[in-house]
C-alpha cells in the first residue's frame, strides 16, 4: 500500500481512482464496510482505491484541549487501513486554513485533480468543506459537473446484536468511534473489540518506572505517558504485548495509579507472563516501541493493606490471565 503524507507525494498522472475520505479513527467495522465497498468498486473497474484521511484529527484543531481522545495513533490507523486491501492512503495535514476551503475547492484540489477520482464512496453522514457545509447532495451536484460518481454506504447498525447497545450514547445505534470511546471509558474492552473487529491497542515506548513490579516478582514494561491510543478505564486486564519483531506475548496489564502506593502517576504497565526461562535475561524492552492489546478487564483498581495481599492478588490476576488467553488461542 502506498502511504502518501502530502499531495506532492502522489505520482503525476495518477488515476483513475475510487476514493473515500474521513477521519477513520479506530478503523472500526463501520469504516471497514465503507472501505470494503471502495476496494470492490475499484477492482470492478480496474482502477486504484484510495483512502484520504487527516492528521491531526479535525477536533484537535477546532477544539484543542477539549477534543475527545483518539482511539488510535496515525501509524496504527495506517496499518489498519492497509489490512483492508486498499491500494493507497493519502494523509492530509489538517489546519484552520485547510478547513476554510469550500467543498468544491477541496474536491477538485485534493481528489479529482491529484488522484484522478472518478468515483467517491462515502458514508451517509459525510460532511465536508467550510463549516461542514457540504453533504451528499453537494457531492452529487459536483459529480455531475466534474465527471465523478458518488456511491453512498449506509451505516452499520448495532453490530453487537444487542437489544440495547452496550455503553452506546443515548440514541446511538450505529457502529461509531463515539460508541467505542464509551466502551473504553467503561473498561469494556470486549465490546470495543467487537465494534473494532479486533482487540483495542495502545502503542508507545517502554520507559523506566519505579521498579516496584520487579521488586515484587512481577517486572513490567511501562509505556511512556505520551503513548498513542485511548487508554481504557483503570483496572487490571488480560491481553497481549506485541514487540518490535511482531512477537505477541501473553500479558497481564495494569492501568491506573496503583492506589496501594502513594504518588504514583496514571500509567499502563504490562507484565509478560510465562517467558521462556532461557530468554528472561535477554528480555529487555526498554526503548522499544511496543503495542499493548486489551482482551478483557479482570477487575477494577483496589488499594490493598500491605504488600503481601497485593502480591497474592497479582498471583491470581496472572493465573486468570493465563487461563483466559489460553482459551483465546
Amino acid at each position: 500500500m502506498f502511504r502518501w503524507r502530502d499531495l506532492s507525494d502522489v505520482p503525476p498522472g495518477f488515476g483513475p481512482s475510487v476514493v473515500t475520505l474521513g477521519n477513520f479513527d479506530g478503523v472500526h467495522r463501520g469504516h471497514q464496510q465503507v472501505v470494503s465497498q471502495l476496494v470492490s468498486s475499484a477492482r470492478e473497474r480496474g482502477w486504484a482505491s484510495v483512502v484520504v484521511t487527516f492528521d491531526p484529527h479535525p477536533a484537535q484543531v477546532h477544539r484543542p484541549g477539549s477534543h475527545p481522545g483518539l482511539i488510535m495513533g496515525t501509524e496504527d490507523k495506517l496499518d489498519a487501513l492497509e489490512a483492508t486491501g486498499t491500494d493507497a492512503v493519502l494523509v492530509l495535514e489538517y489546519t484552520l486554513g485547510f478547513a476554510e476551503q469550500t467543498t468544491e475547492e477541496f474536491v477538485l484540489g485534493a481528489l479529482v485533480g491529484p488522484l484522478g477520482a472518478r468515483c467517491l464512496v462515502v458514508g451517509s453522514d459525510t460532511r465536508l468543506g467550510r463549516g461542514n457545509s457540504g453533504n451528499i447532495d453537494t457531492l452529487r451536484e459536483l459529480g455531475e459537473r466534474h465527471g465523478f460518481e458518488v456511491r453512498v454506504v449506509e451505516d452499520l447498525l448495532d453490530p453487537l446484536d444487542g437489544e440495547h447497545p452496550e455503553h452506546a450514547p443515548a440514541g446511538e445505534r450505529r457502529c461509531s468511534s463515539t460508541w467505542i470511546r464509551a466502551c473504553l471509558q467503561a473498561g469494556d474492552v470486549r465490546a470495543a473489540a467487537r465494534l473494532l473487529g479486533r482487540n483495542h491497542r495502545v502503542r508507545g515506548e517502554v520507559v523506566h518506572g519505579a521498579a516496584r513490579g520487579r521488586e515484587l516478582g512481577y517486572p513490567t514494561a511501562n509505556l511512556s505517558p505520551d503513548a498513542a491510543g485511548f487508554v481504557p478505564a483503570d483496572g487490571i486486564y488480560a491481553g497481549w504485548l506485541v514487540d518490535v519483531q511482531g512477537t505477541r506475548w501473553p500479558t497481564a496489564i495494569s492501568v491506573g495509579s496503583n492506589p496501594t502506593f502513594e504518588n504514583v502517576p496514571r500509567q499502563v504497565e504490562a507484565h509478560v507472563i510465562d517467558r521462556p526461562e532461557e530468554r528472561v535475561e535477554d528480555f529487555d524492552l526498554y526503548g522499544q516501541d511496543v503495542a499493548v492489546e486489551f482482551v478483557e478487564r479482570l477487575r477494577g483498581m483496589v488499594a490493598y493493606e500491605g504488600v503481601d495481599k497485593l502480591v497474592a492478588q497479582m498471583d491470581d490476576d496472572v493465573a486468570r490471565t493465563r487461563e483466559l488467553l489460553a482459551a483465546e488461542a
